[in-house]
């Protein structure tokens, strides 16, 4: 028990002061950054509780996808972050407002949260089908089974999204040059070099 304490305050703590530094740092590089060591505790405190499955997902998907590609965005594209944060100090009070707000709707929230009365029978006595299962497997059996419409309905959205990006990409607009590989593979010398013959201490 001191040990899982101690790892779950470590995680904690670390993904409090990387979640702070992600929004208070100058740098955008650095705030990216720090978003993926926020990711990365936050992996670590959901394999603490059991969820395996959502920590390698949190790891896979959104650090070795999302937060490399906003790298990669804010690596190339040529910002001007000292123009954007600009006037920013103007919506100060109307953001600590809002996260007022939000805070106290958490807190409400939390005071008002009952359990169930079988919460404890069920947790002493877990359903002999799902005792011998792993989270994977009971997530994969729920998604498979019971939310198989939506899972299919998820992925033909983003199929479709994923074809709509490619025919926007690939629309014919006029004054686009495009390369013709055919074109470029069936050229010949004679079409594209013009060979001079020059005398010496002439000049062409």
């Amino acid at each position: 028990m001191v040990v899982q304490a101690f790892a779950f305050y470590l995680f904690a703590g670390i993904l409090i002061l990387s979640a702070l530094m992600v929004i208070t740092a100058r740098n955008p590089v650095h705030s990216v950054l720090f978003l993926i060591l926020a990711f990365f505790n936050a992996a670590g405190l959901f394999i603490m509780l059991g969820a395996e499955f959502i920590g390698m997902i949190l790891v896979i998907v959104y650090v070795g996808a999302v937060a490399v590609l906003f790298l990669f965005v804010v690596m190339m594209l040529d910002i001007n972050f000292a123009d954007l944060r600009k006037g920013a100090m103007h919506y100060v009070p109307l953001g600590c407002a809002i996260g007022a707000l939000l805070l106290f709707e958490l807190i409400t929230l939390y005071g008002m949260w009952q359990k169930s009365p079988t919460l404890q029978a069920n947790r002493a006595v877990p359903s002999e089908k799902m005792a011998d299962l792993t989270n994977t497997e009971m997530l994969g059996t729920i998604l498979y089974t019971d939310y198989i419409y939506a899972f299919q309905l998820a992925g033909l959205i983003l199929f479709v999204a994923m074809v709509g990006a490619i025919v926007l990409t690939h629309r014919t607009r006029p004054g686009v040059r495009k390369q013709k590989i055919a074109d470029q593979v069936s050229r010949k010398a004679e079409d594209v070099l013009e060979i001079v013959k020059v005398t010496s201490n002439t000049g062409v």
